[in-house]
């Protein structure tokens, strides 16, 4: 089957490349203040070192930080931060990315976001802009993020998916995709944690829309 048959589905990849910023840094400075923030990440310094070179699991030192903070708080109250959060700090998106999605929206191409973020923030983030799909058939942006656990209406401060980075990332777009033969993928991303997901599409942009806002 030629592409010229298939579906075009465009993936972005979210921190650094739809937005400024870390969005986990930010929400953290959002919702616990700057100098909780500055304390926090002094004290999981030496974890954090160890991460940075490969010596210590991405996922655990997540779901270490987001337990510290989080861990037993009441999901509504939890979702209602992360709501705040997106009408806050809708600037933090790159208007350029936002710009380019409109695009494809507008002439009914598949548009996914894939997140090592929690997709509680996420999608709020990106809902500010656009409709926010869980069907690929509808019109909007499908969200892929790293979820969290939620027991008796609380925070557990564990996640309930792998973190979405690297390698999860191809495997959780390949879970949802019907038959990948079908789709021509044109991915974006900006980092290591995207290596897998641009090697994988058909046509990959690295380090995108740095020319502007």
């Amino acid at each position: 089957m030629s592409d010229t048959r298939k579906d075009n589905l465009y993936i972005f990849d979210f921190d650094g490349t739809l937005t400024f910023k870390d969005s986990l840094i930010e929400f953290l400075r959002f919702a616990k203040g700057d100098a909780y923030t500055f304390a926090l990440f002094f004290i999981y310094s030496p974890m954090l070192v160890l991460m940075k070179l490969g010596l210590y699991s991405n996922h655990k030192a997540k779901q270490k930080i987001f337990s510290f903070c989080f861990k037993g708080m009441l999901e509504r109250d939890f979702d209602t931060i992360c709501k705040n959060f997106a009408e806050s700090k809708a600037d933090l998106l790159r208007m350029e990315g936002l710009r380019e999605i409109e695009r494809l929206l507008e002439r009914n191409d598949k548009v996914m976001v894939v997140s090592a973020s929690i997709r509680n923030w996420t999608s709020p983030l990106l809902g500010t802009y656009f409709n926010i799909t869980d069907n690929l058939k509808d019109k909007g942006v499908y969200v892929i993020g790293t979820e969290i656990e939620v027991v008796n209406g609380r925070v557990t401060g564990k996640f309930s998916s792998h973190n979405c980075y690297g390698q999860e990332k191809v495997n959780r777009i390949n879970a949802i995709l019907p038959n990948r033969k079908d789709y021509r993928i044109i991915a974006y991303g900006d980092s290591k944690g995207d290596k897998e997901l641009l090697e994988m599409a058909d046509e990959s942009h690295y380090k995108p829309f740095r020319d502007g806002r």
